[in-house]
């Protein structure tokens, strides 16, 4: 809502400062990008309308919102950036510097907007001397001390020259874990965000646990300055730091602004999938002549923009916590939010993990929070905003007894599991048993599935091989066409092959996948009961702790698997991966030894294969099926709309088939051949 008062224009510039002061210190800002954006926005406009009016400490204008300072002058100011929110705001921006220029503009550098703390990092003859903040862009805080915890930081250069180097240090997604568990040990409490993470590490001091950082470099002040911003990029690479050429997001120098405004498009289609956060795209005048040129205004580069993209971090309120029973009777807590829309999608429920989270994290019912979404991931809650607390907060009340059944809780976990297991919830068992990528049961959907637990006829996945036609057509609303389909389907399912009935079971710590890494390493029911939890151990993706939660599984199991296997469900047997052996030179498919990733929409032979299906191709040709592109991959299936796992496999050259390509080099295991 625009401004609309002078009280109101005083209350928003206050806000600002508040919020400006606690994200360029350490983080735990209690408004979300968004918000602060459309703050100074509407500071801006009601400044524009009232120049007569501007308080002396608005945030327009200045370096970092005028929050911060710092003792230790910079050799060059270390300016922010102006911001664009949309294509068209983009073009506009374009446009008007080559207005400025009286030309067109000589190539554009995209690069990712690191969503970090701005750093400086002076050397002498080569050698690392003074890292500095970058405070109100006129004199930074000296943080040299926290020098040796930053990875793509070097303490000597390739070269004994003097220079600047200017970039962003921050914390990846995995550091960020492994911070909270350290910190977590030490009986500190977590980090809300990997920046809050960032800027807290910096600026600490004898603390008695040691967190990694990594730096990425975009700038250099030196001898450099004739260098375009793409070779500059390249030249600080060779001198042995850290940028984002060495990530899928690399830089990459542009002719005009479509090639711009394509290339933002396909960072950000890779933001979910890239390891570290950003929040933005930066758009520069690649050309130093251009630059020089363009000049800069008292705040920010006139040659440089960042195009903002939507916020996946925001702030709002726990309102509540539900406790939900799943298909393996574990209980899982949701938070219940006061909505709010993040990058475009209004989000109302978040996971908690589990009660030691919630206990970990020390959150409370009204508490705000910050809550994380990326691409299609689930949103999280990841920490309290304690100092926004009011007093009005409440704790969290767990659940004594199971809430859909009323028995007993084990405790003995992280994870609490009511301790009928699965017999809490037996429908949404069978639900995920009969599913198209497990037993494929057609005409076993929620509602009878409902009526087969209620009636008695069914109490695990087992019993629906026991069931009879007189059984069925017992049942409200079961005709004799659609008893006759029922039975006939699970006639069918019967011969499904061992990873399908595997992953029927619904064993906690697998899946899809791992159903078929598992009953291909073993090869038959009977050798996967037998196993202990160090044979488990052995199978790919499977570590010491989830190998044991398998057994458990297992075992508990055991009444449902002897059922299945007297109705001669799952008794197929294949040569376990394990102890086959090839002769040398030797290959089991097509696909021996290649790790396979499948994007877009398949076409021609492949057209009707759900995903689960190729992957169950793939690995039936002697390949490996994988989700995501990395430098691991050897081969991608690329379908219509590849979209940004395509432009992946491109930048580390990977190899690429179309869906009738690849038809062809696994024709022999087709279905139907």
């Amino acid at each position: 809502m625009a401004l609309d008062s002078p009280t109101s224009y005083a209350d928003a510039v206050a806000a600002a400062v508040q919020a400006a002061a606690a994200y360029y210190t350490d983080g735990s800002t209690p408004l979300g990008d968004d918000e602060y954006d459309a703050l100074v926005r509407e500071i801006e406009a009601w400044e524009q309308a009232h120049p007569d009016q501007v308080l002396p400490d608005s945030p327009t204008g200045k370096v970092a919102g005028g929050a911060v300072v710092g003792d230790v002058p910079h050799s060059v100011p270390m300016l922010s950036l102006d911001n664009v929110f949309s294509a068209g705001e983009l073009a506009d921006w374009a446009a008007g510097l080559e207005r400025r220029l009286g030309r067109q503009v000589d190539g554009w550098c995209v690069e990712p907007k690191l969503d970090g703390l701005a750093v400086a990092a002076r050397y002498q003859a080569g050698q690392l001397a003074q890292l500095i903040t970058r405070g109100d862009g006129l004199a930074g805080e000296d943080i040299t001390h926290a020098t040796d915890a930053v990875l793509g930081l070097p303490q000597q250069l390739a070269e004994p020259i003097d220079i600047e180097l200017r970039g962003e240090v921050l914390l990846t997604q995995e550091q960020f874990d492994r911070a909270n568990e350290i910190r977590l040990a030490h009986g500190a409490v977590p980090f809300a965000h990997p920046r809050s993470g960032a800027a807290g590490t910096l600026r600490a001091k004898d603390r008695p646990y040691r967190i990694e950082l990594t730096f990425f470099a975009y700038g250099a002040v030196s001898h450099l300055t004739d260098l375009g911003h793409t070779a500059l990029l390249e030249r600080l690479a060779q001198l042995g730091a850290n940028t984002a050429a060495t990530t899928a997001a690399h830089p990459l120098r542009c002719a005009t602004i479509d090639e711009v405004q394509q290339r933002v498009e396909e960072i950000a289609a890779l933001r979910a999938a890239l390891p570290f956060g950003i929040d933005g795209v930066v758009i520069k005048a690649d050309s130093a002549a251009d630059q020089e040129q363009a000049g800069s205004g008292s705040r920010a580069p006139r040659w440089a923009i960042a195009r903002k993209l939507a916020a996946v971090h925001k702030v709002t309120r726990l309102l509540g916590v539900e406790w939900n029973v799943g298909r393996t009777g574990v209980i899982a807590p949701r938070a219940v939010l006061e909505p709010v829309v993040i990058d475009g999608v209004t989000v109302t429920y978040a996971t908690l993990h589990n009660p030691a989270d919630i206990t970990r994290r020390g959150l409370m019912l009204n508490d705000q929070v910050f809550v994380y979404r990326a691409g299609d991931v689930i949103p999280r809650v990841e920490a309290p905003l304690v100092d926004e607390r009011t007093g009005d907060e409440l704790p969290i009340v767990f659940p004594e007894v199971c809430p859909r059944c009323g028995d007993a809780i084990d405790t003995s976990q992280q994870r609490w599991r009511c301790v009928r297991g699965r017999g809490c919830e037996a429908v949404a068992s069978i639900r995920y048993a009969v599913g198209r990528d497990q037993l494929d049961i057609e005409g076993l959907g929620g509602t009878r599935a409902v009526q087969l637990v209620e009636a008695g006829l069914v109490a695990d996945v087992a019993d629906l091989f026991a069931l009879t036609r007189n059984q069925l057509l017992a049942l409200d609303r079961m005709g004799e066409t659609s008893t006759d389909k029922l039975i006939a389907a699970i006639e069918t399912a019967r011969t499904q092959p061992l990873n399908r009935v595997f992953c029927a079971l619904g064993v906690r710590g697998t899946g899809r996948t791992m159903s078929r890494r598992i009953a291909a390493h073993f090869g038959s029911m009977a050798a996967i009961r037998a196993a202990d939890a160090e044979a488990f151990a052995e199978v790919d993706g499977i570590g010491t702790e989830k190998a044991q939660v398998i057994v458990t599984e297992l075992a508990e199991l055991a009444p449902v698997l002897d059922k299945l296997a007297a109705y001669g469900v799952g008794t197929e047997e294949t040569t376990p991966a394990r102890s086959a052996v090839a002769d040398v030179g030797e290959q089991t498919g097509p696909l021996d030894g290649q790790a396979v990733v499948v994007t877009g929409s398949m076409t021609g032979p492949l057209a009707d294969l759900s995903r689960n299906q190729m992957n169950e191709l793939i690995e039936r040709a002697g390949g490996k099926a994988s989700s995501s592109v990395s430098k691991r991959t050897t081969l991608l299936v690329a379908g219509e709309k590849a979209g940004s796992k395509r432009t992946k496999a491109e930048e580390l050259g990977i190899d690429i088939l179309t869906p009738e390509n690849f038809a062809q080099l696994i024709a022999d295991y087709l279905p139907g051949t």
